[in-house]
């Protein structure tokens, strides 16, 4: 959508594609019984300044509303919180050293600049190394497997750099506090919104449009074909599909090209929706080193004014997988006895008659895994094909899968093909 605004402002007829019914991929909104909100949890950073300029041009930024937060720690059956330096002090399970050797590793994280080094050192020989073998098996271990399964041993230590620098952007804007922001109404308004602006644009979109097949023609356009038999013909075509998938799409691709699309390994999520009577324990995030069936609890309520739900407590519950997972293959009733059953445990208070509603999501190809000189095999964002041009989650390798990422390379790969394309007096055809 970025994409398309930015060239349809150069002068360019644009036509934006969507497989699904409705804009927005993983960021659009759902219903919860009664409520509308977000499908998959997102936040906003004092520091995400790409998602801030796109929301005051939407004229939705003024509107926000900022939160300082709490976090949550659930280690050895017992909930501890984790939300100030104090606290983290008096934090049980790790001892005086190993405390200040996790400070240490958090803060050193925070100072790197360079971070294609740390592509060539796995996670966990790095986090071992800098935080000890207490802190590694205690903390992040079981936090790293929460993340990322049996991946985190190809996993590299960029991975950590980019989640711990991504929060600590957001301290550096001077508050010095966890704050985090939403907008009213949550991504639903904020989609709405875009696609209005879209259509004022003259941009034509397309929902319920899964593409089949990318080709070039005999005069250097671009051929897409859609599953329903439509056929449309383009001078330039942005796919945004996960690396797998576009290489599937494309079959004019190069032998490299298809392997280093193909090569991308990607993790997916399965992300319970619940709606609870009564509040869980008031912490943004709880952080979870047990054995679990999901990786973390985000308690939206905790940030969120309790009266866009209704006065009820919305709570994600999601679990990173890999694309081929068994329990993708689990019914919603299956997930909705294993997930509750957990979180029952976790926090006793909560009774079963206490759920409302129970949804789940599941998206195979959500973020690439940042295996070792992951940039070094990093898939063009330009491609061999003549017009053809590649932009998804796998392009981000300096930082974590959000909005604000989404957004700044969307306009990386529009300035790119407004300056290949600077030389042409006749504006182009573009799909995205």
């Amino acid at each position: 959508m970025t994409i398309a605004r930015k060239l349809a402002r150069n002068g360019h007829k644009v036509t934006l594609a969507e497989a699904a019914p409705e804009l927005g991929g993983l960021a659009s909104a759902w219903t919860l019984g009664e409520l509308s909100w977000d499908r998959h949890y997102h936040v906003t950073l004092l520091s995400d300044m790409s998602l801030r300029a796109l929301l005051r041009e939407l004229d939705l930024e003024k509107e926000m509303r900022w939160v300082q937060t709490r976090t949550g720690f659930y280690t050895g059956g017992r909930l501890y919180s984790m939300s100030n330096s104090v606290e983290f002090l008096r934090f049980p399970p790790l001892g005086l050293l190993a405390k200040i050797r996790l400070a240490a590793t958090i803060l050193y994280a925070s100072r790197i600049k360079d971070w294609k080094r740390l592509e060539r050192i796995s996670v966990a020989e790095w986090l071992r190394r800098w935080s000890g073998a207490e802190t590694f098996e205690k903390i992040w271990k079981p936090l790293l497997k929460a993340k990322l399964g049996e991946n985190y041993r190809i996993t590299s230590a960029a991975f950590i750099w980019a989640t711990i620098a991504r929060m600590y952007a957001a301290r550096r804007t001077g508050l010095k506090k966890e704050m985090f922001g939403y907008v009213p109404g949550g991504y639903g308004r904020i989609l709405k919104r875009m696609g209005e602006t879209l259509s004022a644009e003259g941009i034509e979109t397309l929902t319920s449009h899964a593409v089949a097949r990318i080709e070039s023609t005999d005069s250097g356009q671009v051929r897409v074909q859609f599953r329903s038999g439509r056929v449309e013909i383009f001078d330039r075509v942005v796919v945004t599909a996960p690396a797998t998938v576009a290489a599937a799409l494309c079959p004019d691709l190069t032998a490299s090209e298809k392997a280093r699309l193909e090569g991308v390994q990607y993790l997916g999520v399965l992300c319970a929706s619940v709606v609870l009577k009564n509040p869980l324990a008031g912490y943004y995030v709880t952080n979870i080193t047990d054995a679990a069936p999901f990786t973390a609890v985000i308690e939206m309520s905790a940030l969120v004014d309790a009266a866009e739900f209704g006065g009820k407590t919305l709570v994600y519950l999601p679990k990173y997988l890999t694309p081929d997972a068994p329990e993708f293959s689990l019914s919603d009733a299956e997930v909705e006895e294993i997930f509750i059953t957990a979180l029952l445990r976790m926090y006793p208070h909560i009774a079963r008659e206490d759920v409302l509603c129970f949804r789940v999501s599941r998206a195979r190809h959500v973020a690439a895994i940042q295996t070792l000189n992951y940039s070094e095999s990093l898939p063009n964002l330009c491609a061999s094909i003549p017009g053809v041009y590649f932009a998804n989650s796998a392009h981000i390798v300096n930082g974590t899968l959000n909005v604000n990422e989404t957004i700044q390379l969307g306009e990386r790969l529009t300035d790119q093909m407004l300056t290949a394309s600077a030389p042409q007096s006749v504006p182009c055809e573009v799909a995205v």
